[in-house]
């Protein structure tokens, strides 16, 4: 395992997105978004997805230098294509449009639909909270990113359908809940799969329906397939980000016979509030400050334990690894060097 500066990382990505075809600024920004992903301890968004995304350039599934384009306009309500572009671009610019228009009417709906892999979706509310603002944020993959199957079932029907929601604090950084309706994110997966590492139980099904703790096996053939976390509650919340993000935008629910279904592509359904159209937002953030006051305060069921909010490890994960680096496990590291010698991009010392 290896322990690289984070702003090694940010060099290096980069260096190889800007040799695989992007603007500086877009190769800023993806390399900048992975590289605080995996600061947080998301390493299934993190710069694991470095050689994956060269190698969706590379087939044409993923379209450099794109941009969001509005596709309808109803004032509080917008419609976003993303081209197949990068999600990280994508994203910022649809958040930015989300942003004004919520301070301008009190709330605002945005529907991304086309966009590439969107990346860590807490980054969105993250964004959404600097600018004052609270929201609420629903996935789905129309695409080949079907890994789940339905409460009940064996087989993959679904996508991990993450949600996300934010909300500012005085003084403090955003409360941020970022989850996939998934019991566990593919990408996890795919990490506990390089570092040779077994799963836990009641995380996956190998291709033939059953419980299994081997990564391997999820992606032998036939496929695994992902659980849905909480059984039908979780199922029937990843049934309606599909309905929400995917019907609604008119980027389709996962589904082999949509017209997307052979590349990745993420739609996401936004809705962004400012606390001063519904009331005060100095109300707002002290009430939302007591709220969580008052839920830290309940006794840790263990000697020694934490009451923890949404986001708080991922700021504790954070400052730890800015100061003692990033973990890479050796087969990323190798996947990424590679991509980068393929773009005559040279590798930093580990």
């Amino acid at each position: 395992m290896l322990h690289l500066p984070h702003e090694t990382l940010r060099s290096f990505a980069r260096a190889i997105f800007l040799a695989a075809g992007s603007e500086a600024a877009e190769a800023g920004i993806i390399a900048d978004h992975l590289v605080d992903a995996s600061l947080m301890g998301h390493d299934s968004h993190g710069v694991i997805r470095i050689s994956k995304y060269v190698d969706w350039v590379r087939a044409g599934l993923v379209l450099p230098n794109q941009h969001a384009e509005i596709v309808k306009d109803r004032g509080t309500l917008l419609v976003v294509d993303g081209g197949f572009g990068y999600g990280q671009v994508i994203g910022m610019e649809a958040m930015e449009l989300a942003a004004d228009r919520a301070h301008k009417h009190g709330m605002a709906s945005l529907a991304i639909r086309n966009s590439g892999h969107l990346g860590r979706i807490g980054a969105w509310p993250e964004l959404l909270a600097q600018r004052g603002l609270a929201s609420v944020h629903f996935v789905n993959t129309s695409g080949f990113g079907i890994l789940v199957a339905p409460h009940g079932g064996s087989d993959r029907r679904l996508s991990a359908n993450p949600i996300a929601a934010g909300v500012p604090l005085a003084g403090a950084p955003p409360l941020v809940l970022d989850i996939a309706t998934s019991v566990v994110a593919e990408g996890k997966i795919q990490v506990a799969r390089n570092k040779g590492e077994q799963l836990a139980e009641g995380l996956v099904l190998d291709g033939h329906g059953q419980p299994t703790t081997d990564p391997e096996a999820f992606y032998a053939s036939p496929p695994g397939a992902i659980l849905p976390f909480g059984g039908h509650k979780g199922s029937g919340l990843s049934f309606f980000c599909e309905v929400l993000a995917g019907s609604l935008s008119g980027g389709f629910a996962s589904n082999p016979m949509s017209p997307t279904a052979g590349r990745l592509v993420n739609n996401m359904l936004s809705l962004a509030f400012d606390p001063d159209a519904f009331g005060s937002a100095e109300t707002f953030a002290e009430d939302v400050t007591r709220l969580a006051g008052w839920a830290k305060a309940s006794p840790p069921v263990e000697s020694g334990g934490k009451v923890l909010l949404p986001g708080e490890i991922e700021i504790a994960t954070r400052r730890d690894r800015e100061i003692n680096g990033l973990p890479i496990d050796d087969e990323t590291w190798r996947r990424m060097t590679a991509s980068a010698a393929s773009l005559g991009v040279s590798s930093p010392r580990a």
